[in-house]
């Protein structure tokens, strides 16, 4: 037995928040032949950003999130804007409006989905090496940011100890361990 798509009966959009909309599915379920409602979450594709100094400590900022009211350690990224090009144009504008880092070498090393159970959207990991302070900060207005470096030998001990605790940065420093571990 295996498990296959539900095909799409309708689908309509519920509601626009500006950062994301909102929309109801009708599937057919493949198995009983059951309609449902699914409701889905139209987001933007993320970027985060591994950024490697040439002293080899991670670029990670910390900024202040109203969902958890909580301030958090993580790595640069955001939402890719309409203009960049990819993933990596994203994460490289990103880097630089948020920290003032500009490194070598952009790549991506990953993508998970944010939480396909709801959303619809991607969010890569882009790893940038050689990285060094050339300009000044350009943060939205709606954050404030403290640039933070922490030796890469350390960033194991950082998530261990909870210092780390948004999900999605997680998973891009998993992959850049796995890099590390040459797999």
């Amino acid at each position: 037995m295996s498990v296959s798509p539900w095909p799409l009966i309708s689908s309509s959009g519920l509601k626009d928040y500006r950062i994301f909309k909102i929309r109801s599915d009708e599937k057919k379920s493949p198995r009983t032949g059951e309609t449902h409602e699914f409701i889905v979450i139209n987001a933007g594709d993320w970027v985060n950003v591994v950024a490697v100094t040439e002293n080899n400590e991670l670029v990670m900022i910390e900024q202040y999130r109203h969902g958890t009211n909580t301030v958090e350690l993580e790595i640069p990224g955001g939402v890719l804007d309409p203009t960049d090009d990819g993933p990596i144009e994203g994460g490289i504008r990103e880097l630089q409006e948020e920290t003032g880092y500009e490194g070598t070498e952009p790549r991506i090393i990953g993508k998970v989905f944010s939480n396909p159970a709801i959303m619809n959207n991607t969010c890569y990991t882009v790893l940038v090496t050689d990285c060094r302070l050339l300009h000044s900060t350009s943060l939205d207005q709606g954050e404030d940011i403290v640039v933070r470096l922490i030796p890469v030998d350390q960033i194991r001990q950082v998530v261990a100890d909870g210092e780390i605790r948004h999900s999605l940065v997680i998973a891009a420093l998993y992959y850049y361990d796995l890099i590390r571990q040459g797999l």
